[in-house]
């Protein structure tokens, strides 16, 4: 079936449609929510739009990380893992006092690292420098109460004309409601079903 379009679509203010600044919404149980938003970064570059990816809860050489910092120049990547939170601090321990680092305390490693992750996104979306920004996997972090949502429903009413991309499962339902675009993956079939562990360059 055919969905024709009756009315033409016409922006107040914006007649350029590639600076309108909506926001995506990537969701569901199934593979391939990261990599949609990795896709998108590609057509974006391609429209000379700089791009800001920032991975919540992940951590580690993954091949994203490797290729945009070593083959695109207009994107910049950034975890904000635990773990990748402590390995930057152990590096910069060579040029500042030690009474300066992050401590965190065990059970509030995951929310410490997600707040200073969404504190670092409020400066970039901020900035105005780059036309996408991807929060990877922020829609966990809401639904883990790591971040308030308020917070960030706030950031999707004032973000101007930056498009913003969330992706990881389990979206709550006040940030699809706010979203222009909403998709979820299923999950029918994946290899770890039959032992196949995660390989490198597919999943990571």
């Amino acid at each position: 079936m055919v969905t024709k379009i009756k009315k033409k679509i016409i922006v107040e203010g914006d007649e350029n449609r590639e600076h309108l600044g909506l926001v995506h919404v990537v969701t569901g149980d199934g593979k391939g929510k990261t990599t949609s938003g990795l896709g998108l970064a590609v057509r974006a570059l391609g429209s000379n739009l700089r791009v800001y990816m920032l991975q919540f809860l992940k951590s580690g050489n993954t091949g994203e990380l490797f290729t945009i910092k070593k083959h695109l120049p207009g994107m910049e990547i950034i975890q904000f893992g635990v773990d990748a939170i402590k390995e930057r601090q152990q590096k910069l321990d060579a040029f500042v006092d030690k009474g300066s680092k992050f401590v965190f305390n065990t059970d509030d490693e995951e929310r410490e690292a997600a707040m200073m992750g969404f504190e670092h996104a409020k400066k970039v979306i901020s900035s105005g420098d780059y036309g996408l920004v991807i929060l990877d996997e922020i829609n966990v972090v809401l639904d883990k109460g790591l971040i308030p949502i308020k917070d960030v429903l706030d950031i999707i009413e004032s973000h101007g004309k930056v498009e913003l991309y969330f992706t990881g499962r389990d979206a709550p339902q006040e940030i699809i409601e706010k979203a222009d675009y909403v998709n979820i993956v299923k999950s029918i079939k994946h290899p770890w079903q039959k032992g196949i562990k995660a390989r490198k360059g597919i999943e990571y």
